[in-house]
């Protein structure tokens, strides 16, 4: 793939097929569901403290990356968190995510954020490489089922 193949560009509804396909991909707890996703993204592309970009290769979308700037008192403003980033499985390892998480920490510097935040459990060393350092263990409680 040259780089000329890849285009990023800010989501859009037309996209949902997509990027709920990719979504399912995800080993998590919760199984995305069509309907919740689609009223998800319905609100996230309205939300001015969320990103939500796409990657695409040829025009089809190949990875995305969501994520928010909020205030806190303890930074002194705002911080950014990603709170997904997901590449198609053969297009990993071809600059999508770096260039998506590149474009996010731009978006989250132009909002003023301190720094940027995620949780990972299998692409350490992806985010390592991009000069991403631990910095916390990642706690969670389950509200429903």
């Amino acid at each position: 793939m040259t780089s000329g193949d890849l285009q990023l560009r800010k989501a859009d509804k037309t996209d949902a097929d997509e990027i709920f396909a990719l979504a399912r991909e995800f080993a998590v707890t919760f199984r995305p569901e069509r309907a919740p996703f689609e009223a998800a993204l319905t609100r996230l592309l309205e939300n001015e403290d969320a990103f939500l970009m796409v990657g695409t290769v040829d025009g089809t979308v190949r990875g995305y990356l969501l994520g928010f700037t909020n205030l806190t008192l303890f930074a002194n403003g705002r911080v950014a968190w990603v709170e997904e980033a997901m590449i198609e499985g053969a297009y990993r390892r071809h600059g999508i995510g770096r260039r998506l998480l590149e474009e996010f920490e731009a978006w989250a510097r132009s909002r003023d954020a301190g720094y940027v935040s995620l949780a990972t459990r299998r692409a350490a060393e992806f985010y390592g490489a991009l000069g991403y350092e631990v910095s916390a263990t990642y706690y969670r409680k389950l509200l429903r089922p």
